[in-house]
């Protein structure tokens, strides 16, 4: 009896840890098949005794059915640039994660290592091909939505789920079977620092110019077809395989009009970084189950139950304003000290408004400023001088009021036990647009010297820009006429990233009219300076992604990424 019990729970264990192999191509059908390759894992190909020629034939890797299926299903792809398969533990990290939240996963183990005398990615392809094929056939069966199959892959995994989520379109292989009848696009793909995607890598090396010259461009194998489905790009600032690359799919999605998402991260090399993201991505588009019911911002952040002292003051001194007009509104500041003090930097915040109008008690600065002072930060919020001055641009008396608000909080740092070189600013929309020109014009003064404080710096540590307008040259003063998508429209001249530009963060909904490229080409721009800055652009949320955001979603917890990007900034 004790035998049979302990057969019994081995029986268990093997069935628990064994999944469902499936080859993907009959017996002698497999195209381009070339003695050299294999499809195995590292770990299997690694071990005591492997033997090569019981691993020809690229595979499925079926895995447990989630206790609680929400009808998608997901393939996983390794990367190993295309010389073998050796995402081992991200591939467990990336079941383990999806199946939680109710998805079907499929590892796909393809052919590798690279195929000789053709394209570098030509027999992963094939096999990608066949695979949705194959996946998209077995949907009833194993309880899916044929229509909700997706795809991550990280580095040349990541290049395979691009091919398969832009060029479903173009036969990769010739048909063996009925099964190559069956549509081989995907719903959507998570591409983790995609190598090999601009011209000056595509052969398989890293970018030999790091994604940068006028002659290197998006690599011409992606077909951006009818068929290409809504990607979530993820990529590291330092990553050799260059983070252009990701920038350039993310532009042509948006040429045409696909949702997408693009999250970049400063100091990160080549990594597969932010999975929580595309879970927010794949719960903002639904293929994690119903959307759920968006929640106003004020509402989660109601009170200053955080705040403890509280000062009011005004930034300039009587009679000595620069361009006063008495159609504009009186610029002040106010601090808001926590009542657990845990660091000595300060945080300068101020809303948007399209330079007409400006609340710092409104929805884009008292949840952040309440956010920040339960993290134990001292927050400054800025009222600046609006509406639009007359006979100036838009923002000239904007800009004198930040940049006399930074040297007052610098100048009075010391008196409240605070840190005077560890200050940040942030903003929305025209504030956004403010917060660059703060972050990358500091050493060009807004106005003439009135006095000693005059004297102090208005450089900043750290920019924070939440929808920023007004960036480009489609839409110096209104929505960007192009969505700031074509070469033509450049950065604007007033910020002149100059030597104290400093790192920034920026979040930006990918439907926004005052486009997201604002931010994406104020990131490339900073690359190229060597700034390394953060950047999340947020699928179908249009201009105030923030003001309502339904649960699970990255408008929901926008304010975490403020949080993640200031610790180091903020650390004692």
């Amino acid at each position: 009896m004790k035998k049979l019990f302990c057969l019994l729970i081995i029986l268990s264990t093997l069935q628990l840890s064994a999944f469902e192999r499936e080859t993907i191509w009959p017996k002698g059908k497999m195209p381009d098949a070339q003695k050299h390759q294999i499809a195995a894992m590292t770990d299997e190909s690694g071990a005591k005794g492997f033997n090569p020629d019981k691993y020809r034939t690229a595979y499925l890797e079926w895995f447990e059915k989630p206790a609680n299926p929400n009808g998608a299903c997901m393939i996983l792809i390794s990367g190993g640039a295309y010389e073998d398969c050796c995402d081992v533990s991200l591939i467990k990290y990336w079941r383990e994660e999806l199946t939680a939240h109710g998805v079907q996963c499929v590892n796909l183990v393809y052919r590798t290592p690279r195929p000789v005398g053709l394209p570098i990615y030509q027999s992963a392809w094939e096999d990608g091909q066949r695979a949705v094929r194959m996946v998209r056939s077995e949907a009833a069966k194993r309880g899916f939505d044929p229509e909700k199959i997706g795809a991550v892959g990280m580095s040349a995994g990541a290049h395979l789920a691009l091919l398969l989520a832009t060029s479903s379109q173009t036969p990769a292989y010739e048909a063996v079977d009925k099964l190559d009848e069956v549509p081989c696009h995907i719903n959507w793909a998570i591409a983790n620092a995609p190598a090999y995607v601009t011209t000056d890598g595509e052969k398989g090396t890293s970018a030999e110019r790091d994604g940068y010259g006028t002659d290197v461009a998006l690599s011409k194998v992606f077909k951006f077809d009818g068929k290409t489905c809504p990607v979530s790009l993820h990529h590291g600032g330092l990553d050799p395989y260059s983070p252009n690359g990701s920038t350039q799919v993310y532009r042509q999605l948006r040429r045409m009009g696909i949702p997408a998402e693009l999250h970049l991260y400063p100091g990160k090399k080549h990594g597969a970084f932010g999975f929580e993201r595309a879970l927010e991505f794949m719960t903002q588009m639904g293929w994690l189950g119903p959307v759920a019911e968006e929640v106003p911002l004020m509402s989660r952040f109601p009170s200053d139950d955080d705040r403890g002292a509280y000062k009011k003051e005004s930034i300039w001194p009587e009679g000595k304003m620069p361009d006063r007009q008495d159609a504009q509104c009186e610029p002040y500041i106010e601090w808001h000290f926590p009542k657990q003090l845990k660091t000595h930097a300060i945080q300068i915040i101020y809303s948007g408004g399209n330079y007409t109008g400006n609340d710092p008690d409104g929805f884009e600065v008292a949840p952040a400023r309440r956010y920040l002072n339960a993290m134990g930060v001292t927050v400054v919020t800025l009222k600046y001088r609006t509406p639009r001055p007359e006979g100036l641009s838009k923002h000239t008396t904007a800009l004198e009021d930040l940049q006399r608000a930074i040297k007052t909080v610098r100048n009075e740092a010391a008196s409240h036990g605070l840190d005077p070189d560890r200050i940040g600013i942030m903003g929305s929309s025209a504030g956004g647009h403010l917060t660059l020109l703060g972050a990358t014009s500091s050493k060009h003064r807004a106005y003439r010297p009135i006095d000693d404080i005059d004297k102090v710096s208005c450089k900043v540590q750290w920019g924070i820009g939440i929808y920023p307008a007004y960036a480009l040259t489609d839409g110096i003063d209104h929505h960007n006429t192009g969505g700031g998508n074509d070469d033509s429209a450049v950065l604007v001249p007033e910020f002149t990233f100059d030597l104290d530009t400093c790192p920034m963060l920026l979040i930006h909904g990918d439907a926004d009219g005052w486009s997201a490229m604002n931010s994406v080409k104020v990131w490339e721009k900073m690359r190229a300076m060597g700034v390394q800055s953060e950047l999340h652009t947020l699928a179908t949320r249009k201009h105030c992604f923030q003001r309502t955001a339904s649960p699970g979603t990255g408008s929901y917890t926008w304010l975490d990424r403020i949080g993640e990007y200031l610790r180091p900034f903020i650390a004692e």
